[in-house]
């Protein structure tokens, strides 16, 4: 290697950073978090600087470099852009024997900012010694997708109890072999969903188990090294701590696209034994699951269940029962129309601990992906989510709600009823001439968009035939796909030509004053639903945000 890898302490030392401006400041941003007390060094110290250091152990000094100001500096930090500046400041830290970082220069360098990884106290430093800053940053952004923020925490409990362990475990061997355990077992899955405390009382109870298994052998036999008793007995001892059962983590796949997924979603699918998927999870994200996990299909699709609901349950509370970690992988968000919600009553019911996942939900990922903001602040101020099914035998009532049309409604699982919704929303009252899209495979690459009027869609989709799985979205919002949607286009299907996208109302202004110009893309910023609260309906399920 061509640098070797240390670690400053910096914690009230004195580092000098010479230039008050962009660069100066994301310098400062990094070694304030180690504690540094900052000294700046420029005639001209920008205003963002001076909030960031606002603690009276740092200093300001409006002058030009002066060597004098070098007294006392840890390190020193050059972040001008006149290089024989640098040059100079380079040679006075050297002559000094401080060592001095010259930004972007490597030559002039005899320390270098790694990209961090940072899980206080864990730290991870990446670095290219220069070569390739932008792939180190690439490395990094990677590796934290695989590291949880609650290895930080773990490894402070750790410190915790490092003195106890120290006292009670007396040997090396002993002590690695306990902490293997603790950090490679339930104290760390604990710790990762949360449950500090319950954490804590893991790790003392299976301190405690290993000190009185060690202390057992010792009386039993003087022969028996510790070592040897942390292996066949501590694990025994301590087993009978833990619970009875695995867990089941409820998991949101978002809508297809893998990158969609969150952080601590891939984390619990890599540590799965089981997983059980539905027919709206991808093969993608399936993919990223544990490789020799078992992976079950228990999907639906209209009025074909392949496993019952609760023949689901009762696969969750079986397979948690025999100690296994389960994760139940969802399309979308486990609570938007994904029974997670019966799932973990029935979890509860069988004292089966769990965790719910969020996903991105179908509607949320078609809407972004089309281009359709679901909520706008002229044209749509509430966002309701409701089924396509019917209750069994429920009359279509419930479509005299849908006539608000300030209001953005997507209908889920709604693409085999088209035609009866359009006729029931049109007799209830709602103008044929509403807008609606139908959006297939939202997020991937296969991804449709089709968009038409309450009195068009249906001819238009038994022309287009999008498949399933796709969603509807009605209202005035619609209309404004045309000039947003950006992925994909080349599978978009626009219903409107240039002389309806000119009549359209959306170009008017909000008293009928016509508007000339394009609608500018960038002054429409995607709104996305914040709060979901849920509403009973007689005859749909639905979700209304306000």
């Amino acid at each position: 290697m061509n640098t070797f890898p240390l670690f400053f302490k910096l914690e009230d030392r004195k580092v000098l950073i010479v230039g008050g401006g962009e660069v100066a400041l994301r310098k400062a941003d990094l070694l304030s978090r180690a504690g540094a007390c900052i000294t700046i060094l420029a005639p001209d110290i920008s205003h963002e600087l001076q909030a960031l250091l606002t603690d009276s152990k740092h200093e300001f000094i409006y002058e030009n470099y002066n060597k004098t100001y070098m007294s006392g500096a840890r390190v020193i930090i050059a972040a001008t852009d006149d290089e024989t500046l640098n040059h100079q400041i380079h040679a006075d830290a050297t002559e000094l024997n401080i060592p001095v970082n010259v930004v972007d220069t490597p030559h002039l360098c005899d320390f270098i900012f790694p990209a961090i990884i940072d899980r206080n106290p864990i730290v991870i430093g990446i670095s290219s010694n220069g070569k390739a800053p932008v792939l180190a940053r690439l490395l990094r952004a990677r590796l934290e997708t695989l590291i949880p923020q609650g290895y930080g925490k773990l490894a402070k409990l750790a410190g915790e109890f490092r003195s106890e362990v120290k006292a009670k475990i007396p040997t090396l061997t002993g002590r690695r072999q306990f902490w293997e355990r603790a950090f490679e077992g339930q104290v760390s899955q604990l710790m990762f969903a949360g449950n500090e405390t319950e954490a804590t009382a893991q790790l003392q109870a299976d301190l405690d188990s290993t000190a009185a298994a060690i202390s057992k052998k010792s009386d039993d036999t003087d022969s028996v090294r510790e070592s040897d008793a942390i292996k066949n007995v501590a694990p025994d001892e301590s087993e009978k701590s833990l619970p009875a059962v695995g867990e089941v983590y409820i998991v949101g796949a978002g809508p297809g696209d893998p990158e969609l997924l969150t952080f601590k979603a891939l984390r619990l699918m890599q540590q799965a034994d089981v997983v059980f998927y539905d027919a709206l999870v991808s093969p993608q994200v399936l993919d990223l699951c544990r490789r020799d996990a078992d992976k079950v299909f228990v999907g639906k699709k209209r009025s074909n269940h392949t496993v019952a609901q609760l023949g689901i349950n009762e696969l969750l509370v079986n397979h948690a029962k025999q100690g296994r970690r389960v994760v139940r992988l969802k399309g979308g968000d486990p609570f938007i129309f994904g029974r997670g919600g019966e799932e973990i009553e029935s979890l509860r019911a069988h004292n089966v601990p769990y965790q719910v996942v969020p996903g991105i939900t179908a509607a949320n990922a078609a809407a972004s992906y089309a281009g359709i903001p679901l909520t706008h602040r002229d044209h749509s101020q509430s966002v309701r989510f409701v089924t396509g099914f019917l209750k069994a035998g429920a009359p279509n009532s419930n479509f005299k709600s849908f006539l608000n049309t300030d209001e953005t409604v997507v209908f889920y699982m709604g693409l085999h009823s088209l035609a009866r919704l359009t006729e029931g929303l049109v007799d209830a009252g709602r103008s044929s001439e509403t807008p609606i899209a139908i959006v297939s495979n939202a997020s991937m690459s296969n991804q449709q968009v089709l968009t038409g009027t309450l009195a068009t869609i249906v001819a238009k989709q038994e022309q287009a035939q999008l498949p399933t799985p796709a969603l509807l979205i009605m209202g005035d919002v619609v209309s404004l796909h045309h000039d947003l949607a950006w992925y994909n286009l080349q599978n978009q299907q626009h219903s409107q030509n240039s002389d309806d996208i000119a009549k359209n109302w959306l170009r008017e202004g909000s008293r009928g004053e016509a508007v000339k110009q394009p609608i500018d893309q960038q002054a429409h910023a995607l709104s996305m639903v914040a709060n979901l609260a849920t509403q009973q309906g007689d005859g749909l399920e639905q979700l209304i945000v306000d």
